[in-house]
């Protein structure tokens, strides 16, 4: 149709003025403007009215306005958001090793490794770990991208511990190589609900994302991707507050979120993680008396799951690099507070 070729090519004409017919009254912004602009994505559209760049009869709305007929909406936004880079941000680092190829870092718990695809220059593309790898080293490698340089592997935001980071390109193409090849070794801790039912096993099951929540990831549908993690019980933890086992977790695979996952399938959900089935506080379980001083409830606020140890070859060199960092102050704080109220550690075996 002629008209409809017109109708396409002035709108990728920004900034835009429509006229809003009677015919659409009752619709909401949202849903108007998205079958207006063809070029431009859901997401964006409701990225645009949320930056203030859509305008009704010269005033900021929301997407939920409901249109009458009459209105004159203007749109100043571009159809599709520019491309983000990471911002250079003086941020504290724990850099535990450096050298002209790599560095290894200790990223705290609640922060992002990177911005998402969606971040915008305010929001999520501030205070992540890139950002103060930025500052701190000035450049770093490409291949990941202008969002994500130097990353090789994630952490989870809620999850402290070691990370690899790459300066150049050769290295982080070579680190990469080791990471498929499944020959970097990595070691978790993490504190568990309950005692699992063996003091140490391999956990096997696919994991792929789930289908009613998109931020989770599940066990439980067919078509997974292979996913690998042992567990090692060391510490059993019997308190007022209920039943703990510290484990120590090694994993093949680094599939998103795959020891919380596997865990949280085995009826053991990390402390602290709400997302896979842990409660947000720990309170005194029935029938359970708490030492002089002990608190009704404890909370931390995070996830109990840490990267210990990291070892993997020099990317130039060859040579067997292994690394390694105590829990953070919060989890051992945590630890000790379980066992003072009147739940000391068991014997293993």
């Amino acid at each position: 149709m002629p008209g409809e070729g017109a109708r396409r090519s002035i709108m990728l004409d920004f900034p835009l003025t429509l006229a809003v017919s009677s015919d659409d009254s009752g619709r909401r912004l949202d849903q108007y403007l998205a079958s207006k602009l063809p070029e431009v994505s859901r997401a964006r559209v409701q990225q645009l009215i949320d930056n203030g760049e859509v305008q009704v009869n010269d005033a900021a709305a929301k997407a939920s306005l409901r249109l009458r007929g009459g209105e004159q909406i203007t749109v100043t936004g571009p159809p599709q958001a520019p491309p983000l880079r990471a911002i250079p941000e003086e941020i504290p680092l724990d850099i535990i090793y450096e050298d002209d190829d790599l560095a290894i870092v200790n990223k705290p718990a609640g922060m992002m490794v990177h911005a998402g695809a969606g971040a915008t220059e305010d929001a999520r593309n501030r205070g992540t770990l890139v950002n103060a790898l930025l500052h701190h080293f000035g450049s770093l490698s490409g291949v990941g991208g202008e969002l994500r340089p130097g990353i090789v592997h994630r952490l989870d935001r809620a999850t402290s511990g070691l990370m690899v980071v790459a300066k150049n390109d050769e290295s982080h193409r070579r680190l990469a190589q080791q990471f498929y090849g499944r020959e970097v070794h990595k070691t978790y801790v993490a504190l568990v609900h309950g005692w699992p039912k063996k003091e140490r096993g391999t956990i096997e099951s696919a994991i792929s994302r789930d289908a009613q929540r998109r931020t989770r990831m599940t066990t439980r549908r067919s078509g997974g991707r292979e996913a690998v993690t042992h567990y090692t019980v060391t510490r059993k933890i019997d308190s007022p507050y209920g039943k703990f086992a510290l484990l120590e977790l090694k994993i093949e695979t680094g599939r998103t979120h795959q020891i919380r996952v596997h865990l949280s399938s085995l009826g053991h959900p990390v402390v602290g993680d709400t997302l896979y089935g842990a409660p947000a506080e720990l309170k005194t379980q029935s029938g359970k008396r708490r030492a002089a001083g002990a608190p009704a409830t404890l909370a931390l606020g995070r996830n109990f799951l840490h990267s210990a140890k990291l070892e993997l070859a020099h990317p130039r060199t060859g040579e067997r690099l292994s690394f390694s960092r105590e829990l953070p102050k919060e989890l051992g704080a945590l630890l000790k507070q379980l066992e003072g109220a009147g739940g000391g550690p068991h014997s293993i075996g």
